[in-house]
């Protein structure tokens, strides 16, 4: 699956707040008193440690809204998998203005990165079976479109962006409805023939009763790999089966292997840790002399 960016009007609007929660009502004073106003830089985006690289758009943007002037030449494209060392991108212009971005830029690229590379490692585990990874809608608050793009980053797939775009039956709904198979008939009758329907179960006498009503999807909650691979059969190709719970990467190879389609996992996207990516001057006396031999290497 190719990996299509998302569109500006989506990532500006996040970087804008961003950018106006660290500048406040000042601006970067700091840098405003430090550095004279025409000094230019040439600094470098390098990777500290090994992941999978995500967010050069929000990245990008944050140095171009704070300074037009400002160019970002990118080494690499989102997606790529980096180790230590590697130069990401180049980024020429005003100091006052790389300065100011840098904080945001590496905000966004870190995160993001560090769920791409998160996704990555569960994705390269489960490798050789059917299974897809999935994220779910743990999301940071007001980052749920970018962080679900780097899901696509690290090579999985997203699964309902939000509640509007497809109908999750949980246990809580079939509690209050009075039943499964009274909520799959409300659901049915309530939302248009566009919209899928997916049931959520945790054993398999529940599953038997949800696949009696007819669905496109089931959540197969907390359930053991032996357990999955009875519910598979159970399915038998009549609906998606969905496995959630408990999913890490050395636990994800043998969930994959029971034969269910995908594997969902929210703490890819509310856990993942910042991957390491530093901004280097390339200005003699400025970088340290180990990262300026670095980046002469790479470069």
């Amino acid at each position: 699956m190719s990996l299509v960016p998302l569109p500006r009007v989506i990532v500006e609007p996040l970087v804008r707040a961003a950018l106006l929660e660290d500048l406040g009502l000042a601006g970067d004073v700091t840098s405003a008193a430090v550095i004279p106003e025409e000094h230019r830089s040439t600094v470098v985006m390098a990777a500290r440690q090994p992941g999978v690289i995500a967010g050069f758009d929000a990245a990008e943007l944050a140095f171009q809204l704070v300074d037009p002037r400002i160019v970002l030449t990118r080494h690499l494209q989102d997606g790529t998998a980096v180790k230590p060392g590697d130069v990401i991108a180049m980024i020429e212009g005003p100091s006052r203005g790389l300065l100011t971005a840098e904080r945001t830029a590496l905000n966004f690229l870190g995160h993001l990165s560090g769920i791409a590379t998160v996704t990555s490692g569960i994705v390269s585990a489960i490798e050789g079976t059917k299974a897809s990874v999935a994220c779910t809608r743990k999301t940071t608050p007001g980052l749920r479109a970018l962080e679900k793009y780097a899901v696509r980053a690290g090579g999985g797939m997203n699964h309902r962006f939000a509640l509007y775009d497809a109908v999750l039956i949980k246990d809580n709904h079939v509690a209050i409805a009075g039943g499964v198979a009274e909520a799959i008939r409300r659901a049915k009758a309530g939302v248009g023939h566009m919209v899928k329907i997916e049931v959520e179960v945790d054993t398999l006498d529940q599953l038997r009763e949800v696949m009696e009503e007819g669905i496109d999807a089931v959540l197969l909650d907390n359930m053991t790999p032996d357990q999955l691979r009875e519910a598979v059969g159970i399915v038998a190709g009549r609906a998606i089966t969905e496995a959630s719970g408990r999913v890490t990467p050395s636990t994800a190879a043998a969930i994959a292997a029971s034969g269910v389609d995908l594997i969902s996992v929210g703490w890819v996207t509310h856990s993942a840790p910042v991957l390491d990516i530093g901004l280097d001057f390339v200005e003699a006396g400025v970088a340290a002399e180990t990262d300026r031999k670095r980046i002469a290497q790479v470069l």
